[in-house]
């Protein structure tokens, strides 16, 4: 040990001699440290006796060595200043070491740095010998010797690290650093940082700073748990009173760990919260100071949290895992806070409605059910109002976060019975009146679905659906209208939370508005473009439509023993039906038989049928239904006559018995085959044409209508399931429908129901296919020669009778004989109409030879046109037989359709009779066949397209939309093309007088066209204008009288307000369907060749319409929707990620990089098109003035930094443009006030705005009276108004002859007199008032 002594005293003379510089410091080699820390660690006090007294010696002081080993600690390389750090706790270890003498706070500040340095992972570096060449020793001559080259090889240290520490490699052992921290602890436990609170506020900064830095190097291993645990250690070591106020040193302790609680999932993040909720919540419970800080910590963390959605959930778990520990008094007030936070910045508020979720989930008895404290003190109901506010903020992610953390507190406090009547009364569930369509649920969830953001729309659907468990029955219809509207929304996202929310309901409410939404809503996505969604609409349609009608199968069968001992006298038969069939059912399945809903029934059984999914119990309960309808019919003694079975259950059973053939009883089917044909021979089923002259005529159509219907659905599940029956049966059933169509006395909705049927089971039972084609062969030639006969028959007996001078038309009543004629008229009409309709359902079944057909088709078709007008042809079927006129254009089209050189002789005709007929009906099938021609033969109906588009104004509702959805179907799949007026004459349909068009326009226009065709509406803008306004000079039509009315109805013409306002939702909705870089360039379309023109003269401002071109151009212009915000993208972008910020922030980007570079050259070029066309309606003193004075104001706001920037080098042009806006406004503000003058002579009128508003004025008056007072120019030239008002009064007065009243009847105001002659009490000097009275008055410029 002597040699250590020596070898220690002798390398810090050497040390001692090196002169410090500002570059260079003092350290201590590495034999030397080794040599220190063996002697401290060595535990012999007479050692170190002899070691501070050989230092004394040497005039070596204590303090000079810590001072060396701070420098080394500071600029040695990183593994030596650690062992240095190593050194310098052991020295303040060691038995009977002058702690407070060695322990100073800049070696400690040292000591610290150097824990930071080793935890810094650094990765290897490479060596270079010529490098450490260049630093060879120079400072000291060598030495032989081990002892020497170890004195060479530190000799660089001594003055300094020079370059090592940038040539630093590696990673530190982590054992050193759990050594050093093991030795920091029993450290701690000798001296007090109170007395330096520099040093403890670093101690716990770099603690702090340890578990990531140690995460980062040395990853998630037992070291650093170990490494963790000291960490925790010293932490708690500090929070002991010898080292300072408890309260401070947690708070700082805290403030430390708050980054790591912040931090993403991780083990640094989840010591911190351990450490917190473990050890300090521990000492809180002893220390009122630490709990007071950990009571704070909530608070902290809540304004320091993160504002994206991920790191601010992890936030409030962190924040929630603290909250859970604390006392139940503590978390009250925190949650006092959190409300208070709801009224804060916006991050504050976004934060603050997560946190209420969160704590009314997290924290026991949020409603104060267990208790027992009153309702309106609870804490949980206070959060709620606080959640259902927000709903309404301004920032969409702060409504989009409300509404769902909503329904997380709904979804978690409905599953407790006690807090569903507490829940609906804090959400105004259960009010009425007026106070609920004021502020309750429904009326927030009416504004929230229908959101211009999605993601709050997704989140109220998703609040709905939460809701739908505890509304009872206040179930808006509005809500559920909306619900259903949302689920053809065209992001994915939202049509899955609609389609929830609406299920959810129905699975809840069988009630009959629910069912025919649902109905209506979900069905039709079984055509999504979205897979996942077509799936969901199976699942739901199998789980909510088939297994409840399943149930109610099973459940009829259970009690149909019951039903016929029942006494049915006491019951009417409509409740009993309804306490057999219970949740809707019968509803349900009527409601299928909607012709907007049976479609797509027929399409998820479909589905269903080939994926195999539908079970036999479905078909067995449909039967099991229609069984028990009959039977509960016959037990209240109908008769069986009248009986139909519940409507839908045989359409549903037609569809699924496609694929459930086995699961149908063929004795059932024969047994109401034979019901149905028994009653109908006997004459009760007969149309009332055929039926004479009958009282109850109505009664037995609808009858018919219905029994008809059946006898379809009927016919079509025997065809399904024709391969399960028996030979004998099938046969007798084949010759039976053969026999009733060769009547051709069914009605027409029959009629192609056995044509069906006849060929399935000819197909199905034949030995063979071509024995099968034979017999269907045959049977059709049979028909089409019997029909023909008809025909031939009906047309020669019809113009016979003609000549004759006799009419079949409107036959009169007196006179048994023409009562008879009458009705043979008639029953011959009515069969010639069945027969021509059974030939076209022949043509479509089996191509045949129909030459003697078309002859007769042709003589109907154009017996009221040119083309037949024939000697002694002089009948007009179309006023006699208006059926079979319509019957014979519609089996025409079927003809045409199966052979195409007669539909290339035909279309003209088809066409003509479209334009001319004036029957809807004829005019939709028309439509149809037109369609479906221009299908099978594009290049012939693509001329004709035009003619088609006219009917999309056709004066019947129905043509209009069945021409709206062909012509979109045709469009969709490319077979007519977006080219010439077809586009432009679309548009009428968005402000079409049937909300259904609007609606149907409006999805094909914002999500259909703008996904297929995404630039159409930027091409067509500029020409959609001159055409809605009916501009003929631009359109450069001809002249014609046809071109002048077809202009005339496809435009909305006129100044009036409501067309304007009709075009403006046309150009709006076009507008809406741009990207950003399209809408500039529509700024700029509309700037160069409108107000261009107009400018020019090329557009003629003389005319009506080119005033209206105008003015709708200035109102395009000044609308928001044409204005670039730096957020706007497409409609996905503001989908489900709309608060994410991840995609947000690259549109935003996007965006700013699209309007910094246009926004300014397009300005420079619009200003000077603006001020020249100023001039020229000033100079024609047009009305229009004041509209482009108003689009420039708005121009001006919107673009006011690239105009200040403009006009930089015009500072004259500026001052006009700000003077004419300005006077522009005064005249405006002046002329809005006489108005007000005018219509408010009242006194009540001039109240101030804080008196509050006479009961008795009208809203139109209050409106103006608030509009008047939130505008300062407005009140100011009311304030004129109504002095020249008083002026005009008092002229009156004076003309009436009222004379000036005398002196003395006039009170003066008496005077306190000045004593002695001096003013002291009143301290305001004489100038004063001369000033006063000397002051002029200035008039306004535009009263000169």
């Amino acid at each position: 040990m002597e040699e250590a002594f020596s070898r220690i005293i002798s390398d810090l003379e050497e040390i001692q001699q090196i002169p410090n510089t500002p570059t260079q410091s003092a350290q201590i080699p590495h034999s030397t440290l080794v040599d220190l820390l063996s002697l401290f660690s060595s535990g012999d006090p007479e050692l170190h006796t002899q070691f501070y007294d050989e230092l004394a010696s040497k005039n070596f002081s204590p303090s000079f060595l810590i001072h060396l080993l701070g420098s080394t600690m500071d600029a040695a390389p990183t593994h030596l200043a650690l062992f240095a750090s190593k050194v310098f706790l052991s020295l303040l270890l060691s038995p009977k070491s002058p702690v407070f003498t060695l322990f100073t706070p800049v070696a400690f500040l040292s000591f610290l740095r150097s824990i930071r340095r080793s935890l810094k992972h650094r990765p290897p570096a490479p060596t270079d010998d010529s490098s450490q060449a260049q630093q060879a020793p120079t400072s000291r001559k060598g030495k032989s010797g081990g002892r020497g080259r170890g004195k060479k090889d530190n000799s660089r240290t001594f003055g300094g690290c020079g370059e090592d520490e940038g040539q630093e490699s590696g990673v530190v052992d982590v054992r050193e650093i759990i050594s050093v921290m093991e030795m920091l602890v029993s450290v701690l436990d000798l001296i007090h940082l109170d007395r330096f609170p520099d040093s403890l506020k670093s101690l716990i900064q770099t603690v702090g700073e340890i578990p990531v830095m140690a995460l980062e190097t040395y990853g998630h291993s037992g070291s650093f748990s170990r490494l963790m645990d000291l960490c925790s250690r010293v932490l708690s070591g500090v929070l002991r009173s010898e080292h300072g106020q408890e309260v401070s040193t947690a708070t700082e302790i805290l403030k430390a760990l708050s980054p790591l609680i912040l931090m993403v999932k991780s083990h640094a993040r989840s010591f911190a919260l351990g450490f917190v909720v473990n050890r300090m919540m521990v000492m809180a419970k002893k220390s009122d100071g630490v709990r007071k800080a950990v009571v704070n910590l909530p608070r902290y963390l809540a304004n320091k949290a993160p504002e994206k959605a991920e790191p601010r959930a992890l936030a409030v778990e962190s924040i929630m895992e603290i909250v859970r520990v604390i006392e139940f008094d503590d978390q009250l007030g925190f949650v006092e806070y959190v409300v208070r936070m709801t009224e804060g910045k916006a991050n504050l508020r976004l934060l603050a409605v997560d946190l209420i979720a969160a704590l009314i989930t997290s924290l026991k008895d949020p409603l104060g059910e267990n208790s027992g404290s009153e309702v309106g003190g609870s804490w949980g109901l206070r959060s709620l109002e606080a959640l259902h506010k927000r709903c309404c903020d301004s920032s969409a992610s702060i409504r989009a976060r409300a509404l769902s953390s909503l329904a997380q507190v709904v979804e978690f406090l409905s599953c407790d019975n006690r807090n569903k009547a507490v829940l609906k009364e804090g959400l105004g569930l259960d009010e009425v009146g007026d106070k609920k369509a004021d502020g309750g649920m429904n009326e927030l969830l009416r504004k929230r679905c229908m959101d211009e953001k999605a993601a709050v729309r997704k989140a109220a659907l998703l609040l709905v659906t939460k809701l739908t468990a505890i509304f009872g029955g206040s179930l808006d219809g509005v809500i559920l209208k909306t619900m259903g509207m949302a689920c053809s929304d065209p992001l994915v996202s939202i049509r899955k939370a609609a389609i929830s929310a609406l299920s959810e309901t129905f699975r809840i409410f069988s009630d009959e508005s629910v069912t025919a939404e649902w109905l209506h809503s979900v069905p039709r996505l079984i055509t999504d473009n979205e897979t996942s969604i077509q799936e969901e609409c199976e699942n739901l349609f199998l789980e909510l439509v088939l297994d409840r009608i399943s149930r109610a199968g099973t459940a009829s069968l259970a009690t149909n023993e019951p039903i016929h001992k029942s006494n049915v006298k006491a019951k009417s038969l409509e409740r009993e039906i309804k306490l057999l069939f219970p949740e809707g059912i019968l509803h349900l399945l009527k409601e299928m038989c909607n012709g907007e809903v049976a479609p797509w029934v027929k399409k998820i059984c479909t589905s269903l049928g080939k994926k195999k999914r539908l079970k036999p119990k479905v078909a067995m309960a449909l039967q099991s239904i229609i069984r028990t309808s009959e039977s509960l019919w016959q037990n209240h003694s109908m008769p069986i006559e009248k009986w139909t079975a519940p409507m839908g259950a045989w359409f549903l059973l037609s569809e699924v018995s496609a694929y459930l053939s086995k699961a149908v009883d063929w004795e059932f089917l024969h047994h109401h085959w034979q019901l149905l044909d028994e009653h109908r021979v006997e004459g009760e089923f007969h149309s009332p044409l055929v039926q004479g002259n009958m009282h109850d005529e109505e009664g037995i159509t609808s009858k018919s209508v219905a029994w008809a219907g059946d006898r379809v659905f009927l016919l079509q599940t025997i065809s399904n399931v024709s391969v399960e029956l028996p030979p004998e049966p099938a046969s007798e059933l084949a010759s039976n429908l053969l026999k009733r169509i060769k009547e051709f006395s069914m009605h027409s909705t029959e009629v192609n129901a056995h044509v069906k049927a006849l060929r399935t089971l000819c197909k199905r039972k034949a030995v063979s296919s071509e024995e099968a084609d034979m017999l269907v062969n045959k049977w059709v030639k049979q028909l089409l020669s019997q029909a023909s006969d008809i025909l031939e028959k009906y047309i020669s007996e019809t113009i016979e009778a003609n000549k004759n001078g006799s009419s079949f038309f409107t036959p009169p009543r007196s006179g048994n004989r023409k009562g008879k004629q009458a009705a043979t008229a008639s029953g011959m009409s009515s069969i010639a109409i069945t027969a021509v309709y059974t030939i076209g359902s022949l043509v479509i079944v089996c191509p045949a030879d129909v030459s003697s057909v078309i002859p007769l088709l042709y003589t109907i078709i154009t017996s009221d046109s040119n083309l037949n007008k024939l000697p002694g042809n002089t009948v007009s079927f179309k006023q006699i037989a208006p059926s079979l006129y319509a019957q014979a254009w519609l089996t025409m089209g079927k003809i045409c359709l199966a052979d195409g050189k007669l539909a290339k002789k035909y279309i003209p005709l088809f066409v003509q009779e479209l334009e001319k007929s004036d029957c809807a009906a004829l005019r939709n099938n028309l439509v149809v066949m037109m369609a479906d021609f221009c299908v099978r033969y594009t290049a012939l109906v693509d001329c004709y397209i035009t003619k088609i588009t006219k009917c999309l104004r056709d004066p019947c509702e129905l043509v209009r939309r069945q021409t709206f959805i062909l012509l979109s179907r045709l469009l969709q799949r490319d077979y007519v093309k977006w080219r010439g007026v077809l586009f432009l004459r679309f548009l009428l349909c968005l402000v079409d007088e049937s909300e259904k068009i609007r609606q149907l326009a409006d999805f094909l226009f914002g999500n259909i066209l703008k996904a297929k065709s995404p630039l159409l509406a930027y091409n067509s803008f500029v020409e959609a204008i001159y055409v809605l306004n009916d501009y003929q000079a631009h359109n450069r039509r001809s002249d014609s009288k046809d071109a002048r009315a077809e202009g005339r109805l496809f435009s909305i013409r006129g100044s009036d307000e409501r067309s304007r306002s009709k075009r403006m939702h046309v150009y709006v909705c076009l507008l809406k369907q741009m990207a950003p870089e399209h809408l500039l360039a529509t700024f700029a379309k509309l700037c160069a060749e409108i107000l261009g023109a107009a400018s020019d003269g090329m557009l003629t401002l003389d005319d009506v319409t080119g005033q209206s071109v105008l003015q709708d151009a200035f109102h395009i212009l000044a609308c928001k929707e044409i204005r670039v915000s730096s957020s706007r993208g497409s409609a996905t972008d503001t989908g489900d990620g709309e608060e994410e910020g991840g995609d947000g922030n690259a549109s935003a980007t996007k965006g700013r990089a699209i309007t910094q570079a246009v926004r300014k050259s397009l300005i420079q070029n619009t200003i000077p098109i603006f001020i020249e066309l100023k001039r020229l309606l000033e100079s024609k003193n047009s009305p229009l003035t004041g509209s482009l004075m108003e689009c420039l104001r708005i121009i001006l706001k919107d673009y006011k930094n690239e105009i200040d920037d403009m006009l930089v080098a015009d500072k004259q042009l500026q001052k006009e443009l700000i003077y004419d806006m300005q006077k522009y406004e005064s005249a405006k503000a002046r002329t809005t006030a006489t108005e007000a003058m005018a219509n408010m002579q009242n006194p009540s009128s001039y109240l101030s705005p804080r008196v509050p508003q006479p009961p008795n004025r009208t809203p139109a008056q209050n409106n103006l009276t608030e509009k008047l007072h939130s505008n300062l120019k407005v009140a100011s030239a009311m304030a004129d108004a109504v002095a020249a008002a008083t002026a005009r009064s008092v002229l009156r007065e004076v003309n009436k002859g009222a004379s000036t009243p005398p002196l003395n009847s006039i009170r003066v105001p008496k005077l306190k007199p000045t004593q002695g002659g001096t003013n002291t009490g009143n301290a305001q000097p004489l100038d004063v008032l001369e000033s006063v009275r000397r002051r002029q008055s200035f008039n306004s410029d535009d009263e000169s």
